[in-house]
């Protein structure tokens, strides 16, 4: 698969009440058609965040939205463009970081997980050094993380409460 250069288009959600931050890579090719994270329905992400915030697993996107919002937790991605091939996190070449800054100075923001290697590499590298701010590594909910059963998932995410 060639690489292809990709340019975030989803806004991060987050409000000022916003405490944690989950940092994807970039959306997935099914994320920016559906213009949201965690779009394809075969990603866990919905599944984890709902069992471990002890909520029915949201549907609609305003349901998502609302759930993460309800419970003080931001969503958005490490790069804001790069090159990459379909959605292999693997293939990422020339990462330009988003401004995680700003989510940190109009939030409440203190703790930021990385929701696979590939963002917890690439914020340690192009966004600590500017924010100070350190990431814990969580494991990744997409569908190729088969090595991970999705008890493992919750029980792992439980470290954002």
């Amino acid at each position: 698969m060639q690489l292809q250069t990709i340019v975030h288009t989803i806004p991060p959600l987050y409000n000022s009440e916003s405490r944690v931050l989950l940092l994807g890579s970039i959306p997935s090719p099914k994320s920016r058609e559906v213009g949201f994270f965690y779009g394809h329905p075969q990603n866990r992400f919905w599944r984890v965040l709902a069992a471990v915030l002890g909520e029915e697993v949201p549907v609609s996107i305003e349901d998502k939205r609302a759930m993460c919002l309800r419970h003080h937790v931001a969503l958005w991605d490490t790069i804001a463009k790069c090159d990459i091939a379909g959605a292999s996190d693997t293939s990422i070449r020339n990462a330009e970081p988003n401004d995680i800054g700003r989510l940190l100075r109009e939030s409440k923001i203190t703790r930021i997980f990385a929701t696979g290697g590939k963002s917890a590499q690439l914020y340690c590298k192009l966004i600590e050094p500017k924010t100070g701010v350190p990431i814990t590594q969580l494991p990744s909910t997409s569908p190729a993380n088969a090595a991970w059963s999705l008890e493992r998932l919750i029980e792992a995410y439980r470290v954002i409460l």
